[in-house]
């Protein structure tokens, strides 16, 4: 209920609790939304996942799916985990789940990913950073869209980039990673009956709790995950969340400037979830990379062209200005956590040097150029 706010330290990780309080009971999106505002202190996540379930199921009109938006975050529901666990459950039910059969390497994929809304504008660093732990030895299935908040989202640095992610379907995914250790999980490809909020979604303009379902719906399941959050508050939400759905080995961040990235200018905050669920809250720093600090403003970008500039200046090794060394490092400190979270890299400067050595040795560069080529070709069948 959206009653007192919970205490974000504790667990609700019982299973049946949460099955019970997200149970289907057929509500109308209607309903759901007189219940949301005229009577919030009794709105549960089992209401909550039955608007979403009337929204996927094509039944609400453009302008209830709206009011659903900005209820939900004027009510709050991003700080309460169970729920955000009874909405991702619902996305999750409802999404094409590719079967993954790895005839040679690991036979998991990983996954580093933001929840946005951060307001700061840097270029795309999860982006890039999957693109070189890939290139250092990981299997990524990097879960995105286009930009809902930002200038430019995942999905459309990679379009500008080449790549041709329509071509990408539950079918051919496990094909694309075996030979490209590389693949993006176009959200709307494989969250069909999320096309219903699209629209709303990009016309409202600022993040709604949906900004968070992004993260925890990868219909991959990730067996290890760095999931960047907006605000120090979402993160030991989004770490109880993590749980409750049932994850392990995953990392949540938020840099003390409220940026959904390990950063380059100074602490960030870390949520660490073990093999037993388990978590343990720390604050790290470049220098526990053995990396430096750098301002964060060189790591800006107010287009999507500037930031396809800087991912191939990036990917062809530039190390000369202080803008190039601090993207540089942005990407080293994120690529570097999630090899060391996906046990590639005992330390977290041994994650660093595999990210260095990926990039200096032209590898980063070519897992792009195959995933783009790899797209292309399925195009054109």
């Amino acid at each position: 209920m959206l009653g007192p706010q919970p205490d974000s330290t504790t667990l609700i990780s019982d299973t049946k609790t949460l099955n019970k309080i997200t149970t289907p009971a057929q509500k109308t999106l209607r309903e759901v939304l007189r219940h949301l505002i005229l009577d919030p202190d009794g709105f549960t996540a089992h209401d909550a996942r039955e608007g979403l379930r009337s929204i996927m199921a094509g039944e609400g009109t453009e302008a209830q799916q709206g009011a659903f938006l900005t209820a939900l975050k004027l009510r709050g529901v991003d700080k309460y985990p169970e729920m955000i666990s009874g909405l991702a459950q619902e996305m999750l039910d409802k999404a094409i789940q590719p079967e993954l059969f790895f005839s040679t390497g690991d036979h998991y994929v990983s996954d580093i990913v933001g929840t946005g809304g951060d307001g700061w504008d840097t270029f795309n660093i999860s982006t890039t950073a999957s693109i070189v732990a890939a290139s250092a030895g990981l299997k990524i299935a990097k879960h995105g869209s286009r930009a809902s908040s930002s200038n430019c989202g995942s999905a459309d640095i990679l379009l500008h980039m080449g790549c041709h992610l329509e071509s990408v379907v539950p079918e051919n995914v496990n094909d694309i990673l075996e030979k490209t250790n590389f693949c993006f999980i176009f959200a709307k490809n494989f969250h069909p009956s999320m096309r219903f909020l699209a629209k709303a979604r990009f016309e409202i303009g600022f993040p709604t709790p949906f900004n968070i379902l992004g993260p925890l719906t990868n219909p991959l399941f990730p067996k290890y995950g760095i999931i960047g959050v907006h605000s120090l508050y979402l993160g030991p939400v989004m770490a109880d969340v993590l749980v409750q759905l049932g994850k392990r080995n995953h990392w949540v961040v938020c840099a003390e400037c409220g940026m959904d990235e390990i950063t380059i200018d100074g602490p960030t905050h870390i949520w660490k979830i073990d093999e037993d669920g388990n978590i343990e809250k720390q604050v790290i720093r470049p220098a526990d990379f053995g990396l430096q600090e750098y301002p964060i403003e060189l790591a800006f970008s107010n287009s999507l062209e500037l930031s396809a500039e800087i991912l191939n200046r990036f990917l062809d090794g530039a190390n000369e200005t202080e803008r190039d060394k601090a993207i540089r490092t942005f990407v080293l400190l994120n690529a570097g956590a999630l090899l060391h979270v996906s046990k590639k890299a005992a330390t977290l400067q041994e994650g660093v040097e595999m990210a260095r050595e990926a990039i200096d040795s032209g590898k980063s560069r070519d897992i792009l150029t195959r995933f783009a080529a790899e797209t292309q070709n399925l195009s054109k069948h």
